[in-house]
């Protein structure tokens, strides 16, 4: 008779519900109490970032800023996962929050391995909700986005492909190159602070911090406000 490493492995985790007990963990030769399936392990972190969406690729033109329409964005993340979008436009600094409701049967059911996510930002959901914030915005203001690696925005093709918006991803650990959107993350945390569940707000109210932050005067604007100097472009029909 014989058995694979792996059958006993399997065996001894599934006796202890996928953690081992602490005496027997030492006896493991990587000492780890959770068993990590091999297709997990396997998986590539950032499977949908290939060489053709990498910020490398992304157009000159939107290093100076002087070319409205090119986007910068990401998550901020509250409890029980929580979420809202920020979109910064790079030129006038003006801002888009994206509201993430969670799915419905959020918390009602238990979720089954590989099912939908519910939490509001899964892939689908969160290329759904970019669309219907940035496909209302004329073509010119529709140039590009950036955004980090997270998983939310590997539905990106179909979004781009549905607003025509060229969707690029920043190198790892490097929120530097989304300078812009981490200033702007920065600020609204004073009205949406951590620790708290972001889903107590409403589209209508994330919409009015947007207003507000929109309705700031920035020095690097010349003391403009955000919705002057985009409405200054939209007016000169460049």
């Amino acid at each position: 008779m014989r058995i694979s490493h792996e059958a006993i492995y399997q065996a001894l985790y599934i006796q202890h519900r996928g953690a081992l007990e602490r005496k027997f963990v030492g006896c493991l030769r990587r000492g780890r109490a959770l068993r990590i399936p091999r297709a997990r392990a396997q998986a590539k972190a950032w499977a949908h970032v290939s060489d053709a969406v990498m910020i490398t690729k992304r157009p000159a033109e939107v290093e100076d800023r002087g070319v409205p329409g090119h986007w910068e964005g990401d998550l901020i993340i509250g409890l029980n996962r929580s979420a809202i979008g920020t979109l910064v436009e790079r030129s006038t600094r003006f801002t888009s929050l994206v509201h993430l409701p969670r799915q419905k049967g959020y918390g009602l059911v238990q979720r089954t391995k590989n099912g939908p996510a519910l939490a509001g930002y899964g892939a689908i959901a969160m290329a759904n909700a970019l669309k219907d914030t940035m496909k209302p915005l004329p073509a010119r203001l529709r140039r590009s986005l950036t955004w980090d690696r997270g998983k939310e925005l590997s539905d990106h093709a179909r979004f781009t492909s549905e607003t025509g918006v060229k969707v690029f991803f920043a190198a790892p650990r490097s929120p530097w190159q989304r300078g812009t959107n981490e200033n702007t993350n920065g600020l609204l945390r004073q009205y949406f602070p951590k620790g708290t569940d972001l889903s107590r707000w409403t589209a209508q109210e994330i919409q009015a911090v947007a207003h507000t932050l929109n309705n700031r005067p920035r020095k690097t604007l010349a003391w403009k406000t955000p919705t002057e100097a985009l409405n200054e472009y939209l007016k000169s029909g460049q």
